[in-house]
């Protein structure tokens, strides 16, 4: 270990003690280095005995999780998102390539346990008996105490025990350098959900590039209120990228026997109630050493709920933390203190080492505090060296706090509390994450988002989204088809169909419907796709796969960034739009305000696709002169990459059949033989949970909350893995969620309920499954009443599955949940009624009896709530994840045992979309 040089040669065969003893002895010549570029100097000197040996434990580690295979093709988000073997069952990890399924299983179902490696063994054939508690609990392994006792003994000792445990922040690590851009950014979302910290900079020592993770941040979205009062105009709702607020840093320098994370956790928990945000020396697994994770910066933040009895801080507040020592992670820590209004610095001993990083910072402006525990410290040397940073760093007295074992916990967390609020209200540093990026740039960090693909979508996004200045305006300029005319067209096109099943049409009043469609048509086929629609067409066409994802994500942030102030309110404060007792309505009339989305633009594609396959079905225009014919494969393979589809128009309330047929059409060229399909699809009143039940059961992307969800039934796919295929019965699941379409209008509103039970029916007659969404003290909705009857006629019956959501936080006492057999008692007014109005006398029992013949099986489902605790700091409730997750292996049995009625391929799917 005489030079750099030796270190870098010996470095892949040296133990972890060894290693320590190499830092050491670089150490030594630290203290004897002198000069202005001392720290610089040791870095490279550490950094070419480091490089080496980090870059073995990353490879180490990566083989040891088996993702060693995707450095160079990376993981996907669609990878990670298929229906397996493993879906339907609560497996523990056995060894350690267990780990990342593992954890993205869980995370998937957004568990509050996912970050938790331990691992357990498998049954043992030949220990007697092997029992345990639950799956997730090691074994404990008994002998017969008759047995000869020193053979048990020896054979005991001999049995396997569970690999070497990983550190949760290692898999994280290692998960996160093996996936590509989009996996990363479902992990991120799907971690601020349960509110874990965050990965902000990804340490990779192999490639000598820490990545600052700006494009996995993209999609967070949070919302607020500002303190007093709770009220509208106190609401915020923003992209954590893009608000700004003040950043408090902590840090360890050299050794501290206080923890970092369990202060930021202490700090961050309301109450007495203290919620794990950050990974700790205390929870399982978490004092063991970390590989490749040490230089990892994580990233946290308060908001305030507009609750003066809950709130810690009256407004926004980012918490950030480094893993690992400053000293060998001096880029980072020099990020941290050029964003953050103070850093707190936690050590046990400032040496010399220590003494001359930190005088090095003496431009910065940022505050300083030291967090100490002298009695494992040097005392005086830690006196001395703090009284020459005293002018050096513009401290005081008071930036010096001491915490030791006998420190009341309570206090010294209220203390470190009040600095930040002292800091909060003097003029401070305010940051987004973007400008954190900007800073990271500057120092030389990597950042995801500055790859090429990425920022060319990024540019096609803004030639778009720049002319938007108002979205009533855009789509009545640029989106022309869309409006009055697919209106009318709609239209036209219901009372043409109803005609269809007359008894006797007239054939005049045939012949002018016709008319007035081909008209309607020939209108919008005059026009030309507008320069904004002609740009998103250019960027779905790309031939580069990960641009064109690239693309759809930054339209869907850059139309919400231009959505109108008023969808920017309280969800409560968005009210439904309803008719008035007894009188008409404008079935265009928006429940809501629906904000400009993608769907806008995939709506124009498919009138465009629509009018031109009219005219060409009449006659009125050569096949050789079509212009749009490519659309609906364009459309497919959007559907293929994970986008939500629109399968019935927000707009118009109706279903563009030519549009959606050939969409399916090329959908089934594009998977060959792979086209077995099972339809299921969840129907309910908006803001039951349906959504976000779908998103957490299999990882879809359907808009959630009713102040930007928009107003039509969207399809998702979701792909079954070639092996497992064979044993469920199909190759794809094709997920529809019905969005706002049914409202719950009372069966006295006329043209309104009419609609909804349509489309109702339809929705449920395409399914081989259905989840209805009910609130726990809601009944069913009179739509969804008459499509049970209606469907009752036609024999074709899904799989109904009717799961209640406590929509309250867990902690509040709620109503009691409805008993199973309650829907089988005898029915309310609003059964009868609809009972009435289908001309079904007996209709009450009609309905117990398609959908509950056995009142023992499991086809009522009570879901706790989503959140434990008062948003929006309240974290993911365990019994909602475990619930979702059973109520999944249910759904997923009833397929494999063919509960859910005959599986279809797409061309019978095509032909039911015709004929409903």
């Amino acid at each position: 270990f005489s030079s750099p040089g030796n270190l870098g040669e010996v470095a892949p065969e040296i133990k972890a003690s060894e290693r320590r003893t190499a830092v050491a002895i670089a150490d030594l010549e630290w203290r004897e280095m002198e000069g202005d570029d001392c720290e610089f100097r040791y870095g490279a000197l550490m950094s070419s005995f480091l490089s080496t040996v980090e870059r073995s434990r990353l490879q180490e580690m990566l083989s040891l999780l088996g993702l060693e295979m995707y450095q160079v093709q990376k993981l996907s988000l669609q990878d990670s998102l298929q229906i397996s073997f493993d879906s339907m069952k609560n497996w523990a990890p056995q060894v350690p390539k267990d780990l990342p399924w593992n954890f993205l299983r869980k995370l998937q179902a957004l568990n509050a346990d996912a970050r938790n490696t331990t691992m357990v063994l498998d049954v043992l054939p030949d220990a007697r008996p092997v029992e345990k508690e639950s799956q997730m609990e090691e074994e404990i392994i008994y002998w017969d105490p008759a047995d000869d006792l020193a053979a048990d003994i020896y054979s005991f000792s001999e049995l396997p025990t569970p690999d070497t445990p990983v550190n949760p922040l290692d898999l994280l690590c290692a998960l996160l350098i093996s996936s590509d851009s989009f996996l990363q950014q479902e992990i991120v979302l799907k971690m601020a959900l349960c509110q874990f910290a965050l990965p902000l900079v990804l340490p990779d020592s192999e490639n000598h590039y820490h990545t600052f993770l700006l494009w996995a941040m993209r999609g967070i979205v949070r919302t607020w209120w500002s303190q007093p009062p709770r009220g509208v105009g106190s609401f915020r709702e923003d992209s954590v990228v893009l608000s700004r607020a003040p950043a408090f840093a902590f840090v360890r320098m050299d050794v501290s026997s206080n923890s970092k994370s369990q202060l930021l956790n202490a700090v961050l928990s309301p109450g007495h109630r203290q919620w794990d945000c950050f990974w700790h020396r205390d929870l399982n697994l978490g004092t063991n050493a970390r590989e490749i994770s040490d230089g990892l910066v994580e990233i946290s933040w308060f908001f305030p709920s507009g609750r003066e009895d809950l709130d810690i801080f009256p407004e926004p507040v980012t918490f950030l933390n480094l893993r690992g020592d400053i000293g060998s992670h001096w880029l980072q820590f020099k990020l941290l203190t050029e964003i953050s209004s103070a850093v707190f610095i936690l050590t046990d001993n400032i040496s010399k080492k220590e003494y001359k990083l930190l005088y090095s910072m003496k431009e910065s402006t940022t505050k300083y505090y030291f967090i100490l525990s002298p009695y494992r410290g040097k005392r005086n040397t830690n006196l001395r060296f703090l009284n020459k940073l005293i002018p050096v760093l513009k401290i005081d007295h008071s930036h010096v706090l001491v915490k030791v074992s006998s420190t009341d916990s309570d206090s010294f967390v209220k203390r470190i509390r009040a600095i930040v609020g002292n800091v909060l209200r003097a003029p401070c540093r305010r940051v987004s994450v973007e400008d954190m990026a900007h800073a990271a740039r500057k120092l030389g960090l990597k950042v995801d988002e500055d790859c090429e693909e990425c920022q060319k979508a990024k540019d096609r996004m803004e030639r778009i989204t720049r002319k938007i200045k108002d979205s009533d305006a855009y789509r009545r300029d640029e989106l022309r088809l869309q409006g009055d005319p697919w209106r009318k067209a709609a239209q036209v096109e219901k009372e043409f169909c109803q005609l269809q099943w007359a008894v006797d049409p007239p054939e005049k009043h045939r012949a002018e419907l016709r008319r007035r469609l081909l008209e309607l048509r020939m209108q919008q086929n005059s026009h030309d796709p507008s320069s904004g629609v002609q740009e998103f067409i250019s960027g779905i066409s790309s031939p580069s796969l990960s641009e064109k994802q690239y693309f759809l994500r930054w339209m869907e942030w850059g139309l919400a960034r231009v959505a109108q102030p008023r969808l920017r309110q309280p969800p409560e404060t968005l009210l439904t739009l309803r008719p008035k007792h007894g009188g008409a309505t404008d079935l265009g009339e928006p429940l809501w305000p629906e904000p400009l989305g993608v769907e806008h633009f995939l709506r124009e594609m498919g009138q465009f696709y629509e009018a031109e396959s009219c005219l060409v079905e009449a006659g009125r225009l050569p096949a050789g002169q079509r212009r749009f014919a490519h659309f609906p494969g364009l459309a497919s393979e959007l559907l293929l990459t994970g986008l939500p589809l629109e399968l019935i128009d927000g707009s118009t309330l109706s279903m563009p059949v030519r549009w959606v047929t050939g969409l399916l059409k090329e959908l089934h060229v594009r998977l060959e033989r792979r086209s077995r399909l099972v339809v299921l699809s969840a129907l309910g009143v908006p803001g039951t949970g349906k959504s976000t039940l779908l998103n957490t059961m299999f990882g879809l992307r359907f808009a959630t909350g009713k102040s930007c969800s928009p107003r039509g039934a969207f399809m998702q796919l979701i792909t079954v893995a070639e092996g497992f295929s064979q044993d469920l019965g199909c190759d794809h699941i094709l997920v529809i969620d019905s969005g706002g379409l049914i409202g719950g209008a009372l069966t006295s509103a006329g043209d309104r309920f009419e609609l909804e039970a349509s489309l109702a029916t339809l929705l449920m007659g395409l399914s081989n499954v259905t989840v209805i969404s009910l609130a726990e003290t809601k009944d069913i909705p009179a739509a969804i009443l008459h499509a049970f009857l209606r469907l009752e006629k036609t024999g074709h019956m899904p799989n109904y599955q009717f799961v209640y959501q406590n929509l309250h936080d867990v902690s509040v006492a709620g109503p009691r949940p409805r008993d199973k057999r309650q829907l089988l008692d005898p029915p309310g007014d609003l059964s009868r009624a609809a009972a009435q109005m289908e001309k079904q006398s007996d209709g009450f029992r009609a309905l117990a009896g398609l959908a509950f013949c056995d009142p023992e099986k499991q086809h009522i489902w009570h879901i706790p709530g989503l959140w434990h605790g008062a948003p929006p700091m309240a974290a993911v409730s365990l019994a909602y994840s475990e619930a979702i997750f059973e109520l999944k292996r249910c759904l997923l049995e009833n397929i494999r045992n063919g509960l859910s009625n005959q599986n279809k391929n797409i061309q019978q799917l095509i032909e039911l979309v015709r004929r409903l």
